[in-house]
């Protein structure tokens, strides 16, 4: 190749020259060009092609690396959705997002299935409820609908909860689950509606890279010829980074969900439910029971297989605040395990990088990109077509905020 500023960044230098002529010429009978190459076919992915190609952007490429579409993270989430945030910028992605997936089967098609049953925050420390009733107050100036309660108020929720040592509670009645496969498959089937290609079974290898800006995607069925390409690539983001030679500050953690069989004890539907001391949380799953709680200190790994030694300190947890569950039996075969997509400040990364023109990133959710994607995709969209992101201001969500030094680290986590 005779552009000597030509470059194909791969892992461990196993690409050379040849190899990218080869893939090259390889590309020509396959697929020759794209405006834009989406890394992955999750729910992120899927929202953001959506959301090109309803603005005319059609040549979009959709690589996933598994032999199935939405497949990973999206499809082993606990599906929560909820507006209770600590940041503005947090706070508006909810706001919008849940707004979009109260009319997405009729806006896009698939099946949101949004049960807003609310989310309930329940607090034991002194301290950690003062600079919680802190957040509320900024959540009720951006117009989010959020209850204080006493613990009395809070143990109407659920049949014989413990509420002898809350302080407090929160209820945000917009809060609740969906149904991400159902939402990730509606936008991926309107996108192809609008010409978008889905390429299963294709991983990114590497990145042709030209005058210092994005020129392709080398993929294992050859080199697409590209403007733009997004890191959608979920809890396996840091890796596609490091093909383009950037450190993307995303490492997956593994995240356990637990099913009992039904359990009529806990009858009609309570809110999700969470005890923010333990991290314990609770919601029905049909007549089922869904609950889990994070490992903190668990290594960062892809291992998704459930681990069933930390089963026992999640129902200590559980039967601690929640009594009743000692009459529930386990249903191990609806048991499973996730990935979280983890950042430092455990907020995303979104938008282009800046030392690597026609690369954008869309990652690094911490646990909350099935309730942000419908957001994420109207501004990847944006940051694309427009240049800039602006029906929110995503400039704290920008990767240059770890070397600035100006990280906001989201306090309301699970």
């Amino acid at each position: 190749m005779s552009d000597l500023n030509s470059t194909l960044v791969a892992p461990l230098g196993t690409i050379g020259v040849a190899d990218i002529e080869t893939l090259s010429t390889r590309s020509a009978s396959m697929i020759a060009r794209a405006e834009v190459v989406v890394i992955g076919a999750g729910i992120m992915g899927a929202s953001i092609a959506y959301h090109l190609a309803i603005r005319g952007c059609r040549n979009v490429v959709i690589l996933e690396k598994e032999a199935a579409e939405v497949s990973g993270s999206t499809a082993r989430s606990a599906a929560g959705v909820r507006h209770q945030f600590s940041s503005v910028t947090n706070i508006q992605l909810s706001r919008y997002s849940i707004a979009r997936l109260r009319s997405f089967d009729e806006e896009v098609g698939g099946h949101a299935e949004l049960r807003q049953v609310g989310y309930l925050l329940l607090f034991s420390d002194p301290r950690e409820w003062a600079n919680y009733q802190a957040t509320t107050t900024l959540q009720h100036e951006l117009g989010v609908r959020v209850e204080l309660l006493t613990p009395e108020e809070a143990g109407r929720f659920v049949p014989r909860m413990r509420i002898d040592d809350l302080v407090g509670a929160t209820f945000g009645p917009d809060d609740g689950y969906v149904d991400p496969y159902g939402i990730a498959m509606g936008y991926l089937r309107a996108a192809q509606a609008m010409g978008v290609r889905l390429r299963r079974a294709t991983a990114a290898t590497g990145f042709k890279i030209e005058g210092g800006r994005i020129s392709g995607v080398a993929s294992s069925d050859g080199l697409i010829a590209c403007e733009m390409v997004v890191n959608a690539a979920g809890s396996w983001a840091g890796h596609v980074g490091a093909l383009a030679g950037l450190d993307i500050p995303v490492r997956p953690y593994r995240r356990n969900v637990y099913m009992t069989r039904p359990f009529p004890a806990i009858p009609g539907s309570i809110p999700l439910t969470i005890d923010m001391s333990s991290g314990f949380y609770i919601r029905h799953e049909g007549a089922s029971m869904l609950m889990g709680r994070s490992n903190p200190d668990e290594p960062s790994s892809f291992n998704q297989q459930v681990d069933w030694e930390w089963l026992d300190t999640v129902l200590e947890a559980g039967l601690w605040r929640f009594p009743i569950l000692e009459q529930a039996s386990l249903a191990e075969g609806q048991c499973w395990a996730g990935l979280y997509e983890i950042t430092p400040d455990h907020n995303p990364i979104l938008g282009r990088h800046p030392d690597l023109a026609g690369y954008v990133d869309a990652s690094g959710f911490s646990g909350h990109g099935i309730m942000h994607a419908p957001a994420t995709g109207l501004l990847m969209a944006e940051e694309i077509l427009d240049g800039r992101a602006h029906t929110i201001n995503i400039d704290d969500l920008r990767i240059d905020r770890f070397r600035r030094g100006s990280a906001h680290h989201e306090h309301n986590i699970i």
